[in-house]
């Protein structure tokens, strides 16, 4: 079954991949309550930096001084990322959530541009956090939209971070050290919360299923797809994901939006794939 999962075709295993991030993020979720958002973000994230040290083991002292300066900001924007982000969560659905954090990567995508194009793909997406914000109710949180948004500028730092660190270094051995640093970062906030004192076994056990489903199984099938895929082809796809959070969250934790918030989705859906399609080659 293993074997069968990591060797599907490279658009089935984007949409696996898309499908288990979100599935974990619903799971997430869930173990709030218990853990709160910084312990959940702990756990996920040291369960899956001592997978991914125990599938790379990257050599630490081999490591230069140059590749030091870039990996370690790298691993910080990733934790940052993954607590901000869970921070967000905890306050609005998580569809909301993930559509306002993809503006992050689509800024990063068409930054510099003076094309008139990509203009109004940021138009779009402005349009989309509009019609989000609560101008007229009160039942966004308007703190969880911060967050939803600071997570996406990390995010827009991760990947010029992770653009820098994969010309200077191996694949596996940046993103296990580099995840290193994200455990260290955050487990100081689960403790500080105490949501890991509350820890049991059964909790534990979902918290490695949280790691294998956000972190483990998507960057593989990511990986491997990204290796047959065209990388316009491998954006589009993953245009999606704002999409696929408001329908994991639906299905997982009954989260429903309403008419302008599903609005708002299509319209940053529309401007991420947009701004691939029409991107220079």
């Amino acid at each position: 079954m293993k074997n069968k999962i990591f060797n599907l075709p490279p658009i089935p295993a984007v949409l696996l991949a898309i499908i288990s991030v979100q599935s974990g993020a619903a799971i997430a979720k869930t173990l709030f309550p218990a853990l709160g958002a910084a312990g959940t973000a702990s756990i996920r994230i040291g369960i899956s930096a001592l997978i991914l040290l125990l599938a790379y083991r990257p050599n630490l002292f081999k490591i230069t001084p140059q590749q030091w300066k870039i990996v370690i900001p790298y691993g910080l924007s990733l934790g940052a990322m993954n607590l901000v982000f869970y921070i967000a969560i905890e306050r609005i659905p998580i569809g909301l959530a993930v559509t306002l954090e993809f503006v992050g990567p689509l800024l990063v995508a068409i930054i510099g541009s003076r094309r008139l194009i990509d203009y109004c793909w940021v138009l779009l997406a402005a349009m989309g956090i509009l019609l989000i914000a609560p101008w007229t109710n009160t039942h966004v949180d308007l703190l969880g939209i911060l967050f939803a948004l600071l997570a996406g500028a990390l995010w827009a730092a991760y990947i010029v971070l992770g653009g820098k660190i994969s010309k200077i270094m191996n694949g596996g051995e940046a993103v296990s050290t580099g995840m290193l640093f994200a455990a260290l970062l955050i487990l100081p906030f689960g403790f500080y919360e105490n949501g890991l004192v509350n820890l049991t076994p059964k909790l534990f056990g979902l918290g490695v299923g949280l790691a294998l489903l956000s972190s483990a199984i998507p960057f593989t099938l990511e990986m491997k797809a990204l290796g047959q895929l065209p990388p316009r082809t491998f954006s589009i796809l993953m245009s999606l994901e704002p999409a696929a959070a408001s329908i994991c969250a639906f299905i997982f934790l009954q989260e429903k939006l309403n008419f302008y918030e599903i609005l708002a989705v299509v319209c940053v859906v529309t401007a991420s794939a947009g701004s691939t399609l029409t991107a220079k080659r």
